[in-house]
């Protein structure tokens, strides 16, 4: 698991990939469109639900969950119904970021509770600035339940 720790209360997102290359593209997306927040990668579903069981027992969940829909051993649905499960993560924003746009994977994605279903872009300039108005929209301006923790704008 490529976790890394972040400091208590301080927002940070998961990512939830298992393709190195769109890994560092979101990475660096994300440094370029000046979204400060730590980045914690984790590579597949099972990866993902031990992150996140660990960080709800903690208190500390993410500020945002960028999910990939095509993971080894546990599907990006398969997560997505194990957060909606979960009562210290139910409210957790998560938004797919996954190149499928078939309609069957979109429509189960939001029956699943997903926040935000988005599109991978064909490009690093269209990525970043995705990535920025995502993280404008779920970092800044968003008033996070307080079912996440404190309920602080993040």
């Amino acid at each position: 698991m490529n976790a890394t720790a972040t400091a208590a209360g301080s927002p940070h997102i998961l990512l939830v990939e298992d393709n190195e290359d769109d890994v560092i593209l979101v990475q660096r997306s994300l440094r370029k469109a000046g979204v400060t927040a730590p980045v914690n990668v984790v590579r597949d579903g099972d990866e993902a639900i031990t992150f996140l069981g660990g960080a709800a027992d903690a208190a500390q969940p993410p500020a945002l969950v960028l999910l990939d829909l095509k993971l080894p051993r546990r599907n990006g649905l398969e997560v997505l119904a194990w957060i909606r499960a979960h009562p210290g993560l139910s409210a957790l924003p998560v938004v797919m970021f996954t190149t499928s746009t078939q309609d069957a994977d979109v429509g189960e994605a939001y029956r699943l509770g997903a926040n935000s279903y988005l599109k991978k872009p064909a490009t690093m300039q269209e990525t970043t600035e995705l990535l920025r108005t995502t993280g404008l929209y779920w970092l800044v301006h968003n008033v996070r339940s307080p079912a996440q923790g404190n309920g602080e704008r993040r």
